[in-house]
């Protein structure tokens, strides 16, 4: 194996294990380092090298630590200055396009956010079709949704 274990097989039912393989703990310090270098701008290998963790243990905690989030944070809009006379909410919406393993795989992430605060209030990944435009409104606060003015890029 790329660790330099020997790897054997199950002759029953073929499985494929290492002998004596060895657990590697992650304690809760790392997890705490990890949650605050997750906030700052360093790549994921970055903090897979500093932590000592994999990229894969990494990837399963972010996904674990997105799914403790409720599925409606409360965004309140904010509130206008005492000196304008008519508050408005508005938002830009936007989409980007990336690749997963190769460029046929396109990825699209689509993304809401406060013109003003620019603070994002929803996001979609998946296609560039209706049906993902459809779910990024739905994911959109019912505040926004009633009395924002959006705009895109075209």
């Amino acid at each position: 194996m790329h660790t330099g274990k020997q790897n054997h097989q199950c002759k029953t039912c073929g499985r494929q294990f290492v002998l004596d393989a060895a657990n590697h703990v992650i304690t809760a310090e790392q997890r705490t380092l990890v949650e605050r270098l997750l906030r700052e701008t360093i790549s994921l290998h970055g903090i897979c090298r500093a932590v000592g963790v994999s990229i894969r243990w990494l990837m399963h905690f972010i996904v674990t630590c997105f799914a403790a989030l409720p599925d409606h944070l409360h965004v309140q809009p904010v509130a206008a200055p005492r000196d304008v006379l008519i508050g408005r909410l508005e938002v830009e919406a936007d989409e980007m396009w990336s690749f997963v393993k190769q460029k046929a795989n396109k990825q699209w992430v689509w993304i809401a956010m406060d013109k003003q605060t620019r603070q994002i209030m929803a996001f979609h990944v998946g296609d560039r079709s209706h049906e993902s435009a459809q779910q990024l409104w739905t994911n959109l606060p019912a505040v926004y949704r009633e009395q924002a003015t959006f705009s895109t890029d075209q």
